[in-house]
């Protein structure tokens, strides 16, 4: 029976971002010797993100792959991970947010990677979408001259693990950061990041910066109470602060300033949001 590669898309009202995924996922490269299944979890969706995915289902077996939609009543990725993984049945999963668009020899590189023996974790190398808001294009610009995106296998977006590497944990745990706790179940030498790319969007504007780089914080802080075993595996090269800021000054101002104002609680009224 020919192995199957499962891409697990959680989506809670992506009506408009569901449909460039998807057709970036089904326009994907052959991947040699695997069957792909893709598996949309909406959860809490009051838009038509489970009706545009559906359209796709024509070119997903176009292809010769699966395409299925879970509509789940309640809403949170975490639930929808574990709902996906229930119905997967591939040996090697791809966990993929539904507002990112993967190249298209991104499926057969992870594919290529964990087919290596022992617990495997891979994810691509990220670019930072087109941004509307200068602070956010400013952000972006300098995040991405930061080491650990180029090199650290940073994997938010999207990760895969291989059946092994799938066996470190049962379900999803109820925490914020879901690729970081996967991250940090394997070592760095089990990690690779990948030449090829793919596209994923920051948040609008400078508050909206703010709010989410603490969540990201905060969901970093959790996994390391929670777990402070893997904090062994939490390896990220230290930036060059001086090179950095003599390459592009403008943007170290707009990155410090949003650490800062994290770490002395500045921006905290209003609920955290993506900020789209």
């Amino acid at each position: 029976m020919t192995p199957v590669l499962s891409v697990l898309i959680p989506a809670s009202n992506e009506e408009r971002y569901i449909g460039p995924c998807l057709k970036a996922v089904l326009s994907s490269d052959p991947v040699p010797g695997y069957t792909i299944e893709v598996i949309v979890i909406a959860n809490g969706c009051n838009d038509d993100t489970v009706g545009v995915a559906r359209r796709f289902r024509d070119m997903a077996e176009g292809r010769g792959w699966r395409l299925s939609v879970l509509d789940l009543y309640e809403g949170g990725k975490i639930g929808a991970l574990n709902a996906g993984d229930e119905k997967a049945i591939g040996r090697l999963r791809v966990y993929l947010d539904a507002d990112v668009t993967v190249s298209p020899p991104l499926l057969a590189e992870l594919a290529l990677a964990l087919s290596k023996p022992g617990a495997r974790y891979a994810t691509g190398t990220p670019e930072i979408a087109p941004a509307v808001s200068l602070a956010t294009r400013i952000y972006g610009r300098f995040w991405a001259r930061v080491p650990f995106m180029r090199e650290g296998a940073p994997g938010f977006g999207i990760y895969a693990v291989n059946t092994d590497g799938r066996s470190r944990w049962a379900e999803f745990p109820g925490i914020i950061s879901d690729d970081t706790f996967v991250r940090l179940n394997f070592t760095p030498a089990e990690r690779v990041q990948l030449r090829a790319t793919y596209r994923w969007p920051l948040v609008e504007g400078f508050g909206n910066l703010v709010r989410v780089r603490r969540r990201q914080d905060q969901g970093v802080a959790q996994i390391k109470q929670l777990f402070p075993e893997l904090a062994k595996n939490d390896t990220k090269s230290r930036a060059d602060l001086p090179a950095l800021l003599r390459a592009d000054p403008i943007g170290f101002v707009v990155y410090t300033s949003v650490a800062v104002l994290v770490r002395l609680g500045g921006l905290r009224p209003g609920a955290w949001t993506r900020g789209r």
